[in-house]
C-alpha cells in the first residue's frame, strides 16, 4: 500500500459515548472471531457425525475409529491428525470436512478396505510438542488394538502433519524399539505447513488491538501453537514482525530428533499450484473495511513488497487511528498455496452483532495464502518473492524433503479435500 494511496482520514463522527462494556458483550455473545479452514457452513453448523466404531480416550485427546470391516476389527489402520484452531477437536467438523465437502475421503478409504483413525486433541492451540505425545498415544493404542501385523499409515492435516512428523521422528529418535516402535510404513501430510504458515499482519494486528473487548482472535493469534506454525508473528498489535522464539525452539527441537521419521516412506500433498501463479489477489489492495459507526476507520490491506508498507488502519470504538506499517516481506497473500478465508471470516462474524452496536464490515477480499505451496511440499523458506513465486520444476522435485509429492492443479482452500489429492494419497497406502 503506497502512502498516496492511503486512506484519508473518515468524516463520520466519532461515537465516543459509546461504552466499551456494551461492545464486549455485543461481541462475546454474538460472534466467534477465530479462524478456521472449510465453507462457511461447516465451520459454523456441521452436521452429525455418524457413530464410531470405537472411541479411545488418549492423554490430551481422542481417537475416533471407523472400521472398514467391523467384523474384522481394526486390520489396516490410516491415522489422520487434525489441524490448528481454538480448543478441543470436533468429530462433527472433522467428519463435514473430510467426508461432505468435495470428495468423501473417509467413505473412500474405508471402501478400500483401510480403518479410518481420527485423531483429536484437547487443545488445537497447544504446543506442538504436546499434541505429539497424543499421536504417541495413538499410535502404539492402534498396536495394540490392531489384528494381524499390517503397517500403519500416519499423518494428518494442515499442523496434524506437523504434530505426526515431529511424534514419528522423536520415537526414532527414542530409540525406535518397544513403546518407540511406531511400526509404520507411511507418512502423509495434507497442506502442512512444513517451512511456515502465514496469517496477514493486518489480521494478526486487529486481533491484538480488539484484545480488551474480546480476547478469543488475539489468544489464538498468540497461543503456542500459532506461534510455532507462523512465519512471522507479533503479540501486539505495534509489533514489528518477527519469527517468535516459539518457532525457534520447535524447529530446534525437530533438528533434534532428525527433522522427519527415516523408516517411513515421506509424501506430502500441497493445496496450492506448482507453476507459481499467484491466488489471484492483488498485493498492496484494501482487503477488508469497517462500515459501522464504532469500526468506520478501519482498513486491513493485502501485504505488498517494499520499505514502509502499510497494512493496517486501526479504529474501533476510541478515536485512535493508529497505522501499521511492514518492511521487507513479499507478497505473501497472493503467493500460491492453500488460502484460508482470513479476511472474509472476521467480517462474517463482526456483521453477527446487532448493527446498533457499530461493527458492521466488509471484505473486500475474502481470502489470503495460508500455506505457500513450496512450505507444504517441504521445498523452500518463504521469506522471499523469489522463493514463494519460482515455479516447481522436475530438477525442484529432488530439493523437496518429501520423498515424493503432489501440488493441486490450481490454488485452492487450505485443507481442500478433493479427489485429485486423495486418490493419489490411496494409490500410495501400504
Amino acid at each position: 500500500m503506497t502512502k498516496s494511496n492511503e486512506p484519508d482520514q473518515p468524516t463520520q463522527p466519532d461515537l465516543q459515548e459509546m461504552d466499551e462494556r456494551e461492545v464486549a458483550e455485543a461481541i462475546g455473545s454474538a460472534a466467534r472471531i477465530t479462524l478456521a479452514p472449510g465453507p462457511r457452513e461447516a465451520r459454523e453448523a456441521p452436521a452429525a457425525a455418524p457413530q464410531p466404531n470405537d472411541e479411545w480416550a488418549l492423554p490430551g485427546g481422542t481417537a475416533w475409529v471407523y472400521l472398514a470391516d467391523p467384523a474384522k476389527g481394526l486390520t489396516r489402520p490410516v491415522i489422520l491428525g487434525d489441524g490448528f484452531n481454538s480448543g478441543p477437536s470436533e468429530l462433527d467438523f472433522s467428519w463435514e470436512i473430510l467426508e461432505r465437502g468435495p470428495y468423501p475421503f473417509l467413505s473412500a478409504l474405508r471402501q478400500r478396505g483401510y480403518d479410518v483413525i481420527l485423531l483429536g486433541f484437547d487443545e488445537r492451540s497447544a504446543s506442538i510438542l504436546e499434541n505429539a505425545e497424543v499421536a504417541r498415544a495413538a499410535i502404539l493404542e492402534t498396536i495394540a488394538r490392531r489384528n494381524g501385523e499390517h503397517p500403519l499409515t500416519v499423518g494428518g492435516f494442515s499442523m496434524g502433519g506437523l504434530v505426526t512428523r515431529y511424534a514419528l521422528a522423536k520415537m526414532e529418535h527414542d530409540g525406535g524399539t518397544g513403546e518407540n516402535d511406531h511400526q509404520t510404513a507411511l507418512y502423509f501430510s495434507y497442506d502442512s505447513p512444513h517451512r511456515g504458515a502465514w496469517i496477514p499482519i493486518a489480521l494478526q494486528s486487529f486481533a491484538h488491538y480488539i484484545r480488551r473487548l474480546n480476547a478469543a482472535f488475539s489468544n489464538q493469534m498468540n497461543s503456542p501453537a500459532a506461534r510455532q506454525l507462523l512465519w512471522q508473528h507479533i503479540s501486539e498489535w505495534g509489533d514489528t514482525p518477527e519469527t517468535d522464539k516459539e518457532r525457534g525452539t520447535f524447529l530446534a527441537e525437530l533438528d533434534r530428533v532428525g527433522r522427519w521419521p527415516s523408516r517411513p516412506k515421506k509424501i506430502g500433498v500441497a493445496n496450492g499450484s506448482r507453476i507459481g501463479e499467484s491466488n489471484g489477489i492483488p498485493a498492496g489492495e484494501q482487503a477488508f473495511h469497517g462500515k459501522g459507526l464504532a469500526i468506520t476507520g478501519t482498513h486491513l490491506y493485502t501485504q505488498s513488497a517494499g520499505e514502509d508498507q502499510l497494512v493496517a488502519q486501526l479504529r474501533v470504538v476510541t478515536l485512535r487511528r493508529p497505522r501499521i506499517r511492514t518492511t521487507g516481506l513479499p507478497e505473501i497473500d497472493s503467493a500460491p498455496g492453500g488460502t484460508l478465508e482470513g479476511f472474509g471470516i472476521l467480517a462474517d462474524e463482526l456483521n453477527k452483532i446487532p448493527a446498533l452496536i457499530g461493527l458492521g464490515s466488509e471484505a473486500d477480499f475474502r481470502e489470503h495464502c495460508f500455506v505457500p505451496t513450496v512450505s507444504a511440499i517441504a521445498l523452500r523458506d518463504i521469506d522471499t518473492h523469489e522463493k514463494l513465486y519460482a515455479p516447481v520444476t522436475a530438477a525442484a522435485e529432488e530439493e523437496s524433503e518429501l520423498d515424493e509429492f503432489l501440488c493441486a492443479s490450481q490454488n485452492e482452500g487450505h485443507t481442500l479435500v478433493t479427489e485429485e489429492l486423495c486418490n493419489w494419497i490411496m494409490d500410495r497406502l501400504p
